[in-house]
């Protein structure tokens, strides 16, 4: 038999990934939908929507204090635009005024984080592309069942903020930053008070 060279080794080794079998999930849409197939699929109706939402804020718990202006920054921009959403879809008073907390409140928290993130020389995330990113995770929708999806996801997101800032009060070794999270984590307690009584109100 001819003696292969490198060159024809690494050839024959090489096989294209052209025949790609793709696993359902559990909800019959495959993980890696065809681009031309994805804009005529809707998203699973507010569940899903809202995963994404709190999934935005699940990332890794701060380890350093940039990975808890990322996710303080991520989570509290967030927050801002689904309360926004909230106020624009639900017919529901007090849903609407839980969701103009949502926006007042982290607008505030935000701004706060921002100036303090900038005085310690800490790089803070794009808050246009942070923006861009929540908005993306909402834009599928439909208006049924709202309230509750949004009651759900914010008990969701507001169990895994108040983890991150609890610890950040805890254990941060950084004084101002550590100042910051202990000053704002009773108004996200309130705020976890608050979507638990909506997320009970809407349970059905």
């Amino acid at each position: 038999m001819p003696r292969l060279t490198t060159g024809q080794k690494s050839a024959k080794k090489f096989k294209p990934f052209t025949h790609l079998s793709i696993q359902q999930s559990g909800n019959g849409i495959p993980p890696f939908p065809r681009r031309d197939t994805m804009k005529t699929r809707l998203m699973k109706p507010m569940g899903l929507t809202f995963m994404l939402i709190a999934g935005s804020i699940s990332t890794a718990m701060a380890a350093t204090s940039n990975d808890f202006v990322d996710n303080a920054a991520e989570g509290g921009i967030t927050e801002v635009e689904a309360g926004k959403l909230a106020l624009e879809k639900s017919s529901s008073a007090d849903v609407k005024t839980f969701a103009q907390h949502m926006v007042t409140d982290h607008t505030k928290a935000n701004q706060e984080l921002m100036a303090l993130a900038k005085k310690l020389d800490i790089e803070v995330p794009d808050d246009a592309a942070l923006t861009d990113q929540a908005k993306k995770a909402i834009l599928e929708m439909r208006d049924e069942s709202f309230d509750k999806a949004y009651a759900n996801n914010q008990v969701a997101a507001h169990e895994k903020t108040v983890e991150l800032f609890k610890k950040e009060a805890a254990s941060s070794d950084n004084p101002e930053l550590k100042a910051f999270a202990t000053k704002t984590l009773p108004t996200l307690e309130a705020h976890l008070k608050m979507a638990k009584e909506l997320q009970t109100k809407y349970a059905h």
